[in-house]
């Protein structure tokens, strides 16, 4: 599970590990006695999961921006789960044509 650091905790962490997940949470500060090599864990520790999560956030911007997923046009979770739904489908193909026309 890839979180940001409003997640970090032991509550969060735990129940993530009582589903079987290992969290994956960005760390935004470390203690040690020698701030180069602090400085290097904290990199060797966000690294990968910067390189995940900016992937995933990427989506989440288009959706935002070019879908209108900045609010739910309808009310109730099984009609917002309907225009989440709608708006990967359109994501998908959308993303499809893009990738047939380069390898074309």
């Amino acid at each position: 599970m890839f979180a940001d650091s409003a997640y970090r905790g032991n509550h969060f962490g735990d129940a993530v590990r009582a589903k079987g997940g290992t969290p994956r949470i960005v760390a935004t500060g470390m203690w040690g006695r020698d701030e180069a090599e602090t400085l290097a864990r904290l990199e060797a520790w966000n690294q990968p999961i910067h390189r995940i999560r900016g992937r995933i956030g990427k989506i989440f911007g288009t959706w935002k921006r070019s879908y209108g997923l900045r609010r739910m046009r309808w009310r109730g979770l099984a009609k917002a789960g309907v225009q989440i739904r709608l708006t990967a489908i359109a994501y998908n193909m959308k993303r499809g044509v893009k990738i047939i026309a380069m390898v074309a």
